[in-house]
C-alpha cells in the first residue's frame, strides 16, 4: 500500500471525527498527518490501533455528557480535540513510526504499541473515571478532592486505564506475532500513572478570583485567574506528551537491563 491509501484512510476517520464534533478542523488536519505517518511506519495494522484509540476514546467521551459538562469549567479544553491535543496524544506514536522508517527494529514496534496503549489508558481513565460516584483522591497524598482535579484518581478510572491499555495490547497481538498483551497493558497503564503524577506535581493550576474555583483555565468568570501551583508552561497537553514518552522510555530502559 502506498502513502495515498494512508492519507485517504486517515482523512475518512478525520472527517468522521469532525462531523461528530470529536475533532475541530485543525484537529482533523492533524489526525490526517498523524495517521499518514503511522500508516507509512506500521502499515494498515498501525492505523487499526490508532483507529481503536480514536473510536473508543470518542465513544467514551459521549457517555455521561451531563456530568462531564459540570466538570468542563475545571479543565482547559473540552471534548472537541484541536491539533495540539491530537499531536499531544499521537505525536509520540508518529515519531516512533518515523524512526521505524529509518531503521527497522522490533523495538520500535513494541514502543509504538505501548505509546498507543498509554494514550488510550489515559483517555479511558479520564473519560470513565469522571463517571465515578466516589470522590477522586490526589495521587501524591490520597486526599479527597473535587472531581476533575488534575492529578487525582478513582478506582474506576484506574481500572479503566488498565483495560484501555489491554485492549490495545490485544489488538496488537492479533496483528503481529510475539506481542505480550499483559506487558503492553502494564506499560500503558504505567503511562496513565505518569500522567496523573505529572498532573498533580507539575501541571499549572489557577484559581478564579470571582468564584474561587481551582481550574486549568487562565480565564474564568470573565476574569484572569491566579496561578497557584505547578509550572505555567505545563498544561494537560504537555503532561500527555511527557507521560506517553516516559512509558516508552521506561520500557526501553528495562529492555536493556
Amino acid at each position: 500500500m502506498n502513502e495515498w491509501f494512508y492519507i485517504v484512510a486517515s482523512a475518512v476517520v478525520a472527517i468522521g471525527g469532525w462531523f461528530i464534533r470529536s475533532l475541530s478542523l485543525s484537529g482533523a488536519i492533524a489526525t490526517i498527518i498523524v495517521g499518514t505517518v503511522v500508516g507509512m511506519g506500521f502499515s494498515w495494522r498501525g492505523l487499526i490501533l490508532l483507529g481503536i484509540f480514536f473510536v473508543s476514546s470518542s465513544a467514551w467521551s459521549k457517555i455521561g455528557k451531563k456530568k462531564k459538562q459540570k466538570l468542563a469549567e475545571k479543565v482547559e479544553k473540552g471534548g472537541c480535540r484541536d491539533y495540539i491535543q491530537v499531536f499531544a496524544n499521537g505525536g509520540v506514536p508518529a515519531l516512533i513510526s518515523l524512526l521505524s522508517l529509518l531503521r527497522s527494529s522490533p523495538l520500535f514496534l513494541s514502543l509504538f504499541i505501548i505509546s498507543i496503549a498509554a494514550a488510550n489508558a489515559d483517555t479511558w481513565a479520564s473519560e470513565i473515571g469522571s463517571l465515578s460516584k466516589q470522590p477522586p483522591r490526589l495521587l501524591t497524598n490520597f486526599k479527597k478532592v473535587e472531581a476533575g482535579t488534575s492529578g487525582a484518581v478513582t478506582l474506576l478510572g484506574t481500572a479503566a486505564a488498565f483495560f484501555g491499555a489491554a485492549l490495545i495490547g490485544a489488538a496488537g497481538a492479533l496483528q503481529w506475532e510475539n506481542i505480550p498483551v499483559m506487558t503492553v497493558a502494564f506499560f500503558g497503564w504505567l503511562g496513565s500513572l505518569f500522567d496523573t503524577w505529572f498532573g498533580a506535581v507539575w501541571q499549572a493550576v489557577y484559581r478564579c478570583p470571582i468564584c474561587g474555583m481551582q481550574t486549568e483555565r487562565k480565564e474564568h468568570c470573565g476574569q484572569k485567574t491566579v496561578h497557584i501551583k505547578g509550572y505555567r508552561f505545563i498544561n494537560n497537553d504537555v503532561v500527555n506528551v511527557l507521560s506517553i514518552a516516559c512509558s516508552a522510555l521506561v520500557y526501553v530502559v528495562l529492555s536493556i537491563f
